[in-house]
Order: C-alpha cells, then structure tokens, then sequence
C-alpha cells in the first residue's frame, strides 16, 4: 500500500504555477526542481505541478479533470474564498452554486486546469 497521493497537474511553466499554487493555497513548496514542483497538503497528500510532459498546453483544451479543495468550513467560508480569488484575478468557469453535495465553485489555472472548492465530505 501506498503512503502518499501525490495529484499531478501538467503546466508550460512549473515555477510560474507553483507561484499560482502557493498563492491560492497559501504556502511555500515543499519539493522544488526546474519542471516539477510539489506541495506537501497534509499527511499522504502532495499536489505537484509539472512542465515539459507536454507541449503548449493551451487553457481551450477541455479539461476531464480536476483539483478538488476540499474545505471545512461552511458556505460563509466557501464564498470567503470565492471572492478573495477572484479579487485576485483567478479566472471563475462557474460561481458558487448548490451542487447536490453542498456550495461549490470552479476556476481554473492559467493553463486550464480546473480547480474546484468544495466542502469536505
């Protein structure tokens, strides 16, 4: 059995989403190379951004997948978030919204990967 998860994203520029990343998250890496950084988000949880698999990844692409940030709080904190990223400039693919599990939101990075904000199961 494995002891960590770690969830890739593919970028064009990893020092650039890492920079994005830890804007968003709030902390520093914890793993730092030319192309592949990771964050440590708890224990047996890395996120890791990761360029030169992949050739002009273009945010047009449709995405089948994405990061889920799974967060305590209530809908107070979730919309909290959802205005203080998109103070910021994030790009918003769909606002907070009732989704049969709860409020959630979905961004996307400046690669087109989608990020959503969701509250913990």
């Amino acid at each position: 059995m494995t002891t960590s998860v770690v969830s890739i994203v593919y970028v064009n520029d990893a020092p650039a989403a890492a920079r994005f990343y830890g804007d968003l998250l709030g902390m520093s890496p914890s793993f730092e190379t030319s192309g592949y950084i990771t964050f440590d988000l708890g224990p047996g949880a890395d996120l890791g951004v990761w360029s030169g698999q992949f050739e002009d990844l273009s945010p047009d692409v449709p995405r089948t997948s994405e990061v889920c940030l799974a967060i305590d709080g209530g809908p107070d904190e979730l919309n909290a978030i959802f205005e203080q990223w998109k103070s910021k400039g994030v790009t918003i693919l769909r606002e907070p919204h009732d989704a049969g599990f709860g409020l959630t939101f979905l961004a996307a990075d400046p690669d087109g990967n989608r990020i959503r904000v969701a509250p913990r199961d």
